[in-house]
């Protein structure tokens, strides 16, 4: 038996919506009992998209989360709120809400922490993303939204098969619960959550143009580790992952310029200034 798991790599997903308008495309109009009701036109979103903004200008940066359900593992609420059994794990691992069974059980809708059940006013059920369970029953190797996916940002697979892409993927790359949390131990992975970032763009003094191959280095005083970058085309630098609280020191080599150094109290995602390197004699 397959142990079911999705992986959204969220460095790959462009915000093209695919994933979502294919749910509707699957599941709006369509009855596929006894897996789930169809879906509403409107106010159900089984893959919702959030986009989250973070930066300054000159730097913005914009990263979008596809959202389905978690099908958690570990204390899952939604199963601990329900009183009907109306909520049942496969043996694969999927999650499914019974629409029979769960009739008139709105509160099973403010049970989920990551807001993926909503409520069919018209059926008086809560629902969610099933994995599309009914496809993957009658020989589907996937969900509709991984098929969908132009950028391969989600993948789909049996965790328990070493040689399944969402395994290979998983032991490639680190990987996280979405919101932290891992209590819940939930098969929906994510890689490249966004973490805090400094960045900056390095430019020469004395011709204005941009910084390019420059040495770039961040020690956290805090804690001692470093961190080192190369300036790109533009003369921009990032460094991602550091630690709202703690003092860094950046330090700027070029040769033929002066070394640059400045020390940086960092309180969240920053956008430096624009740094202008002095040419020795």
């Amino acid at each position: 038996m397959p142990r079911y798991g999705m992986i959204i790599d969220l460095s790959r997903c462009n915000g093209c919506y695919n994933c979502q308008i294919v749910c509707k495309d699957e599941h709006v109009g369509n009855d596929f009992l006894p897996y789930s009701k169809a879906q509403p036109l409107s106010g159900q979103f089984w893959m919702r998209i959030e986009e989250k903004e973070r930066g300054q200008f000159p730097r913005v940066l914009m990263t979008y989360f596809p959202i389905p359900c978690q099908h958690c593992q570990n204390q899952t609420p939604c199963m601990n709120a329900d009183t009907t059994k109306a909520i049942k794990r496969r043996s694969d691992g999927i999650i499914l809400i019974d629409p029979e069974k769960a009739r008139g059980k709105k509160e099973l809708v403010t049970s989920c922490p990551f807001g993926t059940i909503f409520w069919n006013e018209e059926n008086q059920i809560p629902q969610k993303c099933t994995f599309c369970a009914h496809l993957l029953d009658s020989g589907w190797k996937e969900p509709r939204c991984v098929e969908a996916c132009p950028t391969q940002a989600i993948l789909f697979g049996d965790l328990d098969d070493p040689q399944s892409e969402v395994s290979k993927k998983k032991i490639e790359f680190e990987t996280e619960a979405l919101w932290g949390r891992n209590d819940l131990k939930p098969r929906v992975f994510y890689v490249a959550l966004p973490k805090p970032f400094l960045s900056g763009t390095l430019a020469l003094g004395d011709t204005d143009e941009c910084a390019i191959g420059a040495k770039v280095t961040l020690h956290d005083k805090s804690k001692g580790p470093f961190m080192e970058a190369v300036t790109d085309a533009f003369g921009d630098f990032q460094f991602d992952g550091l630690t709202p609280g703690h003092f860094y020191r950046l330090h700027v080599e070029m040769k033929g310029y002066f070394p640059y150094e400045i020390d940086i109290d960092f309180k969240g995602d920053t956008t430096l200034k624009e740094i202008f390197l002095k040419k020795t004699n």
